[in-house]
């Protein structure tokens, strides 16, 4: 009798000790900080990783460290840089190491949220910036503009040809498209942090300005700037040139 009176005692001491371990760990888990394992493991579990997966790692790595010669680590990236490049279809990109330009996006709006969620959740990169464009002001962002931006994209956003990369025209920029470039430098952009947020809905409204420019008293000629200006100027020249020749030619025949 005693013999069972003592497996009892150790059997229901165990019993005390496993629930004791249990609601401690169940403490623990309730109380655990922002960015525990709990939470990784959601990050990892999402919608975005999958996608992630499937159609990024192959250039940026599984752990999206990077790969070398086909990807950069996107640790630290941000969701700013993966809402641009995502939004505007400069990502996926078919061959490694091509200029991203932009395209249609093979993901759908649900799907870049979550790729951007997941992208934006790996480290501390800057967020999706604010912009409010009708707030801004038209003649300080082309100050603003040619000041910082006309010497890569033509001082009404035509864009143009750099030594090594095509500088995109901004005929299609939205104002967040502006924002965004602005805050992460897109390929070989600069990032202009300098900038204030009322400078930048300056700039993002001239911007949208140049969508559709007003051509009072002449001829749009493609808003290339001064080279089809130039051209148009030889071609007249040169005509009344050759006419002014003919006449005088006339005049001294015998």
């Amino acid at each position: 009798m005693r013999r069972w009176l003592g497996w009892g005692a150790v059997v229901a001491l165990l019993a005390t000790a496993a629930f004791g371990w249990a609601g401690a760990a169940s403490r623990g888990q309730d109380t655990a900080p922002a960015g525990s394992f709990a939470g990784i493991a959601t990050l990892e579990e999402s919608e975005g990783r999958r996608l992630f997966v499937q159609g990024c790692s192959d250039c940026h790595g599984l752990d999206a460290q990077g790969i070398e010669g086909r990807g950069p680590s996107l640790i630290d990236a941000g969701a700013a840089a993966a809402d641009f490049y995502l939004r505007t279809g400069r990502m996926p990109l078919d061959r490694p190491n091509e200029q991203p330009v932009r395209a249609s996006s093979p993901y759908t709006e649900e799907q870049q949220e979550a790729l951007v969620e997941y992208v934006g959740g790996l480290g501390d990169g800057p967020p999706i910036p604010p912009v409010h464009a009708s707030a801004g002001d038209v003649a300080e962002g082309r100050k603003l503009f040619t000041e910082n931006c006309a010497g890569c994209h033509q001082v009404v956003g035509q864009g143009g040809i750099l030594p090594g990369a095509v500088v995109p025209s901004l005929n299609q920029s939205s104002p967040q498209d502006v924002a965004e470039a602005i805050a992460v430098g897109p390929y070989v952009m600069p990032t202009f942090g300098h900038l204030s947020q009322s400078e930048v809905d300056d700039i993002a409204r001239y911007v949208e300005e140049t969508h559709d420019p007003d051509d009072a008293g002449g001829w749009g000629l493609g808003h290339i700037g001064p080279i089809p200006e130039g051209m148009v100027a030889w071609l007249l020249a040169g005509a009344a040139l050759l006419l002014a020749i003919r006449l005088i030619g006339e005049r001294t025949k015998p």
